[in-house]
């Protein structure tokens, strides 16, 4: 135990401690009874812990190579946790795709485990909700009473998001546990159902009155989310016309793609067409959920042994489905490994066909060789990782969701989209739609103009309207109302929506310089050892460890 791992441990501890949900989604045990308070005190302290950590990482010694890439890690994120602290980025405290209110909703569906979960940590965190919730309405009005507001649509949204949890909530405790215990679950769900029910009239009715309509938070506030998903620096002029440049390209080839299928067709035909054939639906949730679990295991056992060595523990997906709108999601294993690696899929309709001919890339995208072995790995890399690299992936997002799409890419090149469906499936779902993500995130809040010689709407500036229209009519993919959650999350998360396409790009342009670099010698699988190997990090220090002589 060094003395950098041992802050790195202390920090992980701390920061659990003072933020339970967090803790649910890194996958940190010892937490699994408590909730987050987000009320100003807890706020402050965990900016505090940030500024004393880093404090004491300076006085750290450090000694070789592992060590000065773990204290990197560790220094970009704690700066940058300053850095969001003193520009008061939390003083609102909502966004619509991991704030708050999903969080708590995260923090008690992560328990959730059927007939495996321990049910008093279910019932502690239920009756945790009503003084959560407190805590967060405090912060949002003394923030309120400095002037600030989280802009309209992240309110009425939130607003919306606690009433899609008291769904849940309805549902929970049935079933589940017996005699006082089941009295008890019920009760303290009804308890939360009611906190939910006040905080989403609080927000829909009270705090939206002073909420502004104007979204854009501007270049200097998009900058410091750039840094705070993706771990860089940004030329935002640059990568914006990059975002059109690559949207062009994916466009082009989802082109080649509809006419394997449907020669002399507009693309939009055959997507349509796709989604009404028998050959790609399946019927019911259930067989769904079984359809997706087959899937997952098929990849897992053709991947193992050739081109990666998957770890025995990470040989299984728990595939699940959640009442909820919104994208498939990923849940890594916890490190004790008392909780599976667990992919989430959207099933508001239990008897609804599903269209399937997108799912094949959005499962080796949260699966295998996507978050599920990348997760996995490092959750499992005790060897050379601190407490803190291995389970600080969801706080480098463009490490994370970069290796997501660059195994849908990956699995691509492997031939695993033979079926011209499934390969327009991966360009239109996710390579489309990535791209897409950029041109609109910089393009929202930085207010630029739509270029000349787009043919879309060339020379306006982007409004959440003109998104609107964008993503329907020029991306046209998504179930109804995955429009308007897109744009919600853009304008809620700045620079969040980047971390795809351009950790994707880091990742390729890396593989390529070692293949350069190393010529005849280059060695897929090893590269991937190396590279997963070396856990979470800013993709510029990403960038520098992969192109590294060693």
């Amino acid at each position: 135990m060094t003395a950098l791992n041992a802050l790195a441990d202390r920090y992980v501890d701390e920061l659990a401690a003072l933020d339970p949900c967090l803790a649910a989604t890194m996958g940190i045990a010892g937490q699994e009874e408590r909730l987050t308070d987000y009320g100003p005190r807890a706020v402050w302290a965990r900016a505090e812990l940030a500024r004393r950590t880093l404090k004491a990482l300076d006085d750290t010694p450090v000694a070789g190579d592992a060590q000065r890439v773990a204290a990197s890690v560790l220094r970009e994120r704690l700066a940058t946790e300053v850095a969001l602290a003193d520009a008061d980025a939390y003083g609102t405290l909502l966004d619509t795709l991991d704030g708050p209110v999903q969080r708590v909703r995260y923090a008690l569906g992560s328990l959730d485990q059927g007939g495996d979960t321990v049910w008093e940590a279910l019932l502690a965190r239920l009756r945790a909700v009503p003084a959560t919730l407190a805590g967060l309405r405090e912060s949002l009005e003394d923030a309120r009473r400095r002037g600030r507001v989280a802009p309209y649509r992240q309110v009425v949204r939130n607003a919306r998001d606690c009433r899609d949890m008291r769904q849940y909530l309805t549902g929970l405790p049935a079933g589940h546990g017996d005699g006082a215990l089941r009295g008890a679950l019920d009760e303290a769900a009804a308890a939360a159902d009611e906190a939910l029910s006040r905080f989403a009239a609080y927000l829909a009715r009270d705090l939206a009155a002073d909420a502004p309509h104007l979204d854009a938070l501007g270049a200097d506030r998009y900058r410091l989310g750039v840094r705070e998903f993706l771990g860089t620096r940004l030329d935002l002029a640059e990568t914006y016309a990059w975002g059109w440049h690559e949207l062009d390209r994916v466009r082009r080839e989802m082109a080649g793609a509809a006419a394997r299928i449907a020669p002399g067709e507009p693309v939009a035909a055959v997507l349509a067409a796709l989604d009404d054939d028998p050959r790609h639906r399946v019927t019911g949730a259930a067989a769904f959920r079984d359809w997706i679990q087959r899937l997952a295991d098929g990849a897992i056992a053709d991947l193992d042994g050739t081109h990666f060595a998957i770890p025995e523990p990470l040989r299984r997906i728990d595939c699940r489905l959640t009442r909820t709108d919104g994208p498939a999601s990923y849940l890594a294993p916890s490190e004790d490994l008392s909780r599976p690696g667990t992919v989430w899929w959207p099933s508001t309709d239990p008897d609804a066909p599903v269209p399937t001919w997108t799912v094949p890339s959005t499962m080796f995208h949260e699966g295998v060789p996507g978050h599920h072995l990348q997760l996995g790995v490092t959750t499992l890399n005790t060897a050379t990782l601190n407490r803190f690299q291995r389970l600080s992936s969801e706080l480098h997002l463009g490490h994370c969701e970069g290796w997501g799409l660059y195994a849908e890419r990956l699995m691509d090149e492997l031939g695993y989209f033979a079926d011209p469906a499934h390969r327009l499936g991966m360009l239109a779902g996710g390579q489309q739609l990535r791209a897409a993500r950029v041109v609109l995130d910089i393009g929202l809040h930085l207010r630029l103009r739509v270029p000349k010689g787009t043919g879309f709407h060339d020379g306006e500036r982007w409004t959440p309207g003109l998104a609107r229209a964008f993503l329907t009519e020029y991306c046209g993919v998504g179930p109804a109302g995955f429009v308007e959650f897109e744009i919600d999350r853009y304008l809620g998360r700045p620079g969040q929506a980047l971390a795809y396409k351009l950790g994707e790009k880091v990742w390729l342009e890396a593989r390529e310089e070692a293949r350069r670099r190393d010529g005849a010698a280059f060695d897929l699988k090893r590269f991937h050892r190396r590279a997963l190997d070396l856990g979470p990090m800013g993709l510029d220090l990403l960038r520098a460890e992969l192109t590294r002589e060693h």
